[in-house]
């Protein structure tokens, strides 16, 4: 479970009903929260036969820099996406062209952004720091709701964001289109252009509105992994994603054009702000892939100590859009984003309809939170199967009820413990 997080357990949500059921037994066991771990999967129907152990990459923080701990799943919790996806190991289709050698990233997952087919994955539902990549959440909760023409004149309070970070260079004072803060996010993966942009979009004026609407955004995909603390991917306690829910949000955001014209930009020009900058400067996007790897569309670069290298790339070839995502890497032993164009080639080898999971679809499944938690461990449990004929492929769990006897029970024995003291005390005080 994330720390301070509410306990959840998940229904799917159909069409037209809801419906309940047992859960399935977990496939292949529980996430690892260590970054060194190396796992393999077990036979899976539709998996490769000899399993490939996972890469691995030792963590390697800043001088000073303190690790965060990260949350694991609970022992015998299916996952979101299908069985082949209820793993800390590797996952790839039956006779899938060997898995490239050069990957560092502990947790990484390639999907069709138009068919939701995942092609292949490594711990896809292990829990890390996104880094950066929190921008692309950010994007798909804000950029609905913003006019790009707008004008907004930066505060004081934009530029409260960690000193030395990434930032595009905005002017306190300075007036911006929504439509070049956009691009100061994505191009340059600006914290100050991300704190305006949360601003500009939050029910309440405040940043901390637009992080809520972040995870009801993420909910609403299926990210349920996914937990938002800050609207740049600065650390912030409890934040977390996985290379599966990040696939999710950066599906939602591919299918926008608004946005997939940002992220495919190659350079830009902030505009002046006279008399601090009477010239104004150009930036250059950050994801190199757009610029060395043929139909490449997009992605995001990120970095934190806790995060480490962090990445998400796109490309389309021969009518096929595919998305890599990439958690906890190393620019070892060639750049991050190098090792992702080489995910994208070993996926788009693999014939159309090759798959080991799938990315659900926005409004598929959701938290429902039980009444209590008596024992204080984790409990948030999802039952997942693979899709069959439109029937929902998550069933809600039947713990809710059980807890709710559980604490009815304690409350119970609790009140009646506590009247018989006093009348043992009224008794002796009377004699």
């Amino acid at each position: 479970m994330v720390v301070g997080l509410a306990i959840t357990t998940v229904v799917a949500v159909s069409p037209m009903s809801a419906t309940a059921g047992r859960p399935r037994a977990a496939a292949t066991g529980t996430a690892t929260p260590t970054a060194t771990a190396s796992a393999t999967t077990p036979a899976i129907p539709g998996t490769a036969a000899a399993p490939v152990p996972c890469p691995t990459a030792p963590a390697k923080l800043a001088p000073g820099a303190k690790s965060s701990p990260l949350p694991t799943h609970d022992a015998g919790v299916a996952m979101v996406g299908g069985v082949g996806l209820d793993t800390t190991g590797l996952a790839v289709p039956a006779a899938a062209p060997a898995v490239p050698r050069t990957i560092s990233a502990t947790s990484w997952l390639v999907a069709d952004l138009d068919t939701g087919e995942v092609l292949g994955s490594c711990a896809p539902h292990a829990y890390h720091a996104p880094a950066s990549l929190q921008k692309l959440l950010l994007a798909a909760t804000v950029m609905p709701k913003l006019n790009p023409t707008d004008t907004t004149t930066i505060t004081a309070g934009d530029m409260n964001f960690e000193a030395g970070s990434s930032a595009v260079g905005l002017i306190q004072g300075g007036k911006y289109t929504v439509e070049t803060l956009w691009l100061g996010l994505m191009l340059n993966s600006g914290n100050d252009a991300a704190n305006v942009l949360a601003r500009l979009g939050s029910p309440d004026g405040t940043v901390a509105g637009t992080v809520a609407e972040m995870n009801e955004t993420a909910e609403h995909l299926g990210a349920l992994d996914t937990h938002a603390a800050t609207p740049s991917g600065l650390d912030g306690p409890g934040q977390v994603t996985t290379a599966y829910d990040l696939a999710l949000i950066a599906r939602a955001d591919f299918s926008r054009p608004d946005f997939c014209r940002y992220t495919a930009t190659k350079t830009a020009q902030m505009p002046p702000q006279p008399p601090k900058d009477p010239r104004g400067f150009q930036i250059q996007n950050d994801n190199m892939l757009l610029f060395d790897y043929p139909g490449a569309i997009g992605g995001k670069t990120g970095f934190t100590d806790i995060a480490q290298h962090t990445y998400v790339g796109a490309a389309q070839r021969n009518g096929r859009r595919l998305v890599v995502t990439m958690l906890n890497g190393e620019h070892l032993p060639v750049r991050l984003w190098q090792q992702g164009a080489a995910l994208l080639d070993w996926g788009f080898q693999l014939s159309a309809g090759a798959s080991v999971g799938r990315l659900v679809d926005p409004g598929e499944v959701r938290r429902v939170a039980p009444t209590a938690n008596p024992s204080g461990s984790a409990m948030a449990s999802l039952a997942a199967a693979a899709p069959n004929n439109g029937e929902p492929s998550l069933k809600v769990l039947d713990i809710a009820a059980a807890v709710g006897v559980i604490a009815f029970v304690g409350i119970l024995t609790y009140g009646l413990t506590r009247r018989r003291r006093r009348a043992r005390r009224r008794r002796s005080a009377v004699h």
